[in-house]
C-alpha cells in the first residue's frame, strides 16, 4: 500500500495564519470586550450578556435595523432586474463590447468616499446638476432636509455606484450560455422573451444567486457614502447599522456594548444571507423540477 503523503496541508499553512491573524484574533478581542465593562485599561469588570440585552432593548437599534432591511431589500429589487436589463442590451462581441464594458464598470472604480462627496455635490440646488435641475422643475427637493429625499438619494446613489457589478455578473453569464440554445430557439421560432425566459435566465441562476449575496452583504454594510452624503441624517432617516455601530464605539466609547452590538451585526449578516441562499436554492430546484416535469 502506497503511503499517503500528510505534508499537503503545509502549503495551506501561511493561508492559515493570515486569516487567524487577520480575523479570528480580533473577532476573539471583540467577543472578550462583549463581555467586559471596561472602566479603564487596567481596570475591567465582568459583567456576561449584560451588554447584550442592554443593546436589544435599545429602540436606536431597532430604528436602524429596519431601516437597513429596508434599504437592502430596495437595493436587491432595483439592481438586480437593471443589472440584468443592463447585461441584455450590452452588445456581445467586438470592439463595442470592450468599449461598453469599460465605461460601464467606470463607477466601480470610484473610491467610496469619492461617490459620497459626488453625489452630496450632485444633489445641491446651487450648483449640482440633480438638484438644481429639480428646483428649475419646481420640485421641492433637499437631501439634507427631507428624510425620504434623503433616503431616495441614498438609493439612487447606490444603484448608480453597484448596479453595473451586477451587470457585468450578468454579462458573463450570458456569454457562457452556448450557442446551441440560441439556435435550437432560433429553430422552433421562439421570442426573445421566451428566450429569456426558458434559457437566460434558467442559465444564469447561479450567476444571479452571487449578484444577491454579494449586493445584499455589501448594501448592509454600507457606510462610507451615506456618511459622507448625510451625516446619517437628516435625524437618524439615512443612521444605517453601521453608522449606529460607529456611534457607539467611537462617537460614545463605549467599548462593551458596542463589541456586543458588532456579534450582533454578524449574527444578522450571516443569518439573513443563509435564509437569502436557502430560499434560492429552494427557489432554483423547484424551477428546476417544474421544467423537467415539463419537458418530461
Amino acid at each position: 500500500m502506497k503511503p499517503v503523503n500528510q505534508k499537503a496541508w503545509l502549503l495551506i499553512l501561511p493561508v492559515v495564519l493570515c486569516v487567524a491573524f487577520s480575523a479570528v484574533l480580533p473577532l476573539m478581542t471583540v467577543v472578550n470586550y462583549s463581555v467586559q465593562d471596561i472602566i479603564s485599561p487596567e481596570r475591567r469588570v465582568f459583567v456576561g450578556t449584560e451588554w447584550f440585552k442592554s443593546v436589544m432593548r435599545d429602540e436606536d437599534l431597532q430604528g436602524a435595523l429596519l431601516r437597513q432591511i429596508c434599504f437592502s431589500l430596495a437595493v436587491l429589487l432595483v439592481e438586480i432586474p437593471l443589472g440584468i436589463g443592463l447585461a441584455l442590451s450590452m452588445p456581445a462581441k467586438g470592439a463595442r463590447s470592450s468599449a461598453v464594458l469599460v465605461l460601464v464598470a467606470i463607477s466601480l472604480l470610484i473610491p467610496w468616499n469619492v461617490v459620497g462627496t459626488i453625489w452630496q455635490i450632485y444633489g445641491r440646488t446651487d450648483i449640482g446638476l440633480m438638484g438644481a435641475a429639480f428646483a428649475k422643475l419646481g420640485i421641492d427637493y433637499s437631501y439634507t432636509g427631507n428624510a425620504t429625499d434623503a433616503w431616495l438619494t441614498v438609493l439612487l446613489m447606490d444603484v448608480w455606484h453597484w448596479t453595473p457589478l451586477v451587470a457585468l455578473l450578468c454579462f458573463a453569464g450570458l456569454r457562457a450560455i452556448p450557442d446551441a440554445y440560441y439556435q435550437a430557439a432560433r429553430i422552433d421560432g421562439a421570442s426573445k422573451f421566451a428566450v429569456f425566459r426558458f434559457i437566460q435566465l434558467p442559465k444564469l441562476r447561479g450567476v444571479l444567486m452571487i449578484a444577491v449575496l454579494l449586493r445584499f452583504m455589501d448594501s448592509f454594510m454600507i457606510y462610507t457614502e451615506p456618511f459622507v452624503l448625510t451625516g446619517g441624517g437628516p435625524g437618524n432617516a439615512t443612521t444605517f447599522l453601521s453608522q449606529y455601530l460607529t456611534q457607539k464605539a467611537v462617537g460614545q466609547f463605549d467599548l462593551g456594548p458596542a463589541a456586543a452590538f458588532s456579534l450582533i451585526y454578524f449574527l444578522i449578516i450571516l443569518l439573513l444571507c443563509f435564509i437569502l441562499y436557502n430560499w434560492m436554492q429552494r427557489v432554483g430546484q423547484d424551477a428546476a423540477t417544474t421544467e423537467g416535469a415539463a419537458h418530461g
